[in-house]
């Protein structure tokens, strides 16, 4: 007998559904007009004050036009905010515009009008953009303390949460007006001397302040809770402390000349590159804090404060009985062992109260979560960043490569992410040992 087997093919057919609309079809009204307002503001700045941008500068404004719609389409808030700082920069340029336009004329303007004296001048803006956090700060903290167990548990969150988040929108408002407008005040100095502000300690310390904050408030959003916003906000706090005892000590608010070692585009890349890495590196810090007092026992809690702070005031005092420092290092030395102690102080008082804290902290897996990929977005940043501040040192000083000591931490910093990152991806790193 023959058996003959038939095989019946089975024909998988893909059918495309051409009902679905594309990414660009998807797009509402708004983000249509949106889109045509940010084209037309920068074709008014390309028309009105072409002439005084230099080579960099124009690329900045022709690249932020399709980076910001992007941004914008994807991240509904960013629409708002974006228009918000572009109208209220606008506005205290024609403030500004007021008095005679030869170079450094306008700029007696700040001081006698009005919404510019108090409002929209960098100055004024940036003082408002501290005192924003601050009350961020102390409003996420109200309402974290108000939140019980079981409204944690819900995901329900007070008045002081929402509050708080609402001020530090309107803090990174603040901080990029100001940032535009002593953009725009340093061209009026003089012709040679407009910069984008990112070139000293002060213009950077407002950078961190406001991109930490963006990136914390997108993961606010998109993780849907304001829990963590006490612990971020801390951090914020701190810098903007740090910015204002510069400001007062240093008079580090006046616009200078930049000197011929950041007369490079590279430099004005580089920085903010850079920024972006601190401030998702120090996010993600953050949130590692409220991870280690909800997982690791007091004991070692305890230990580790007393361990670390003890150990570096021990060398701090030898080295000042044993190197007989002059004046000036003795009195860094005190400085120092005093933010030490006030650094100690808060540590001690966050692991006294970890009980409640960490009733009302988010959950262990979200906290991982955003504490992952905020380390993979810093260190994609900070790896451009790094490459792109080679190049600017080849261009500056003739070399790639110098070891000087900021290069030397910005190495270990990279090394140190990697294997964070190499960790977590090949060994599965998670949890205490993670944070």
């Amino acid at each position: 007998m023959t058996t003959t087997a038939s095989t019946t093919a089975t024909t998988t057919t893909t059918t495309l559904d051409l009902t679905r609309p594309s990414r660009l079809a998807a797009r509402s009204a708004f983000d249509w007009a949106f889109a045509a307002l940010v084209v037309a503001g920068a074709a008014y700045a390309f028309s009105r004050y072409g002439a005084a941008m230099d080579g960099y500068e124009k690329g900045i404004l022709v690249g932020a036009v399709p980076s910001l719609i992007l941004l914008g389409w994807f991240w509904g808030p960013l629409r708002v905010l974006s228009l918000a700082v572009g109208a209220a920069s606008l506005l205290a340029i024609s403030l500004y515009a007021r008095t005679p336009d030869d170079f450094g004329a306008d700029l007696v303007a700040g001081s006698q009008v009005f919404l510019l004296k108090y409002l929209l001048s960098s100055q004024s803006a940036i003082l408002w953009m501290g005192v924003l956090f601050f009350m961020s700060t102390l409003f996420y903290w109200i309402g974290f303390a108000s939140r019980s167990a079981t409204q944690a548990a819900a995901g329900a969150e007070p008045a002081g949460l929402r509050i708080g988040s609402r001020l530090a929108w309107a803090a990174v408002f603040m901080a990029l007006t100001g940032t535009m407008v002593r953009w725009y005040e340093s061209h009026q100095i003089g012709p040679m001397i407009g910069h984008i502000p990112v070139s000293n300690l002060y213009e950077v310390f407002v950078l961190f302040c406001w991109l930490t904050t963006v990136f914390y408030l997108y993961y606010e959003e998109r993780y849907r809770t304001r829990a963590l916003g006490p612990f971020v906000m801390l951090v914020v706090s701190a810098a903007v402390g740090f910015l204002l005892w510069y400001t007062v000590a240093r008079g580090a608010q006046e616009i200078q000349p930049l000197v011929p070692a950041l007369q490079s585009w590279w430099m004005k890349v580089h920085v903010p590159a850079n920024f972006i890495g601190y401030g998702t590196f120090a996010l993600a810090a953050m949130v590692a804090l409220a991870v280690l007092l909800k997982t690791s026992p007091a004991r070692s809690l305890w230990t580790g404060l007393v361990a670390l702070p003890g150990a570096v005031l021990v060398l701090m005092g030898a080295y000042a009985v044993l190197g007989s420092p002059d004046a000036e290092m003795q009195g860094a030395i005190v400085k120092a062992a005093r933010l030490l102690g006030g650094t100690a102080a808060f540590f001690a008082v966050m692991i006294a109260l970890r009980g409640p804290i960490n009733a009302r902290t988010p959950s262990l897996e979200l906290m991982d979560d955003v504490m992952y990929k905020a380390i993979a977005v810093g260190f994609a940043f900070f790896t451009i960043a790094t490459v792109l501040g080679a190049f600017w040192a080849a261009e500056a000083w003739g070399g790639y490569w110098s070891w000087d000591p900021k290069e030397t931490w910005a190495l270990i910093v990279w090394l140190n992410y990697a294997a964070w990152l190499h960790m977590r991806l090949m060994k599965g790193l998670r949890g205490t040992a993670a944070a």
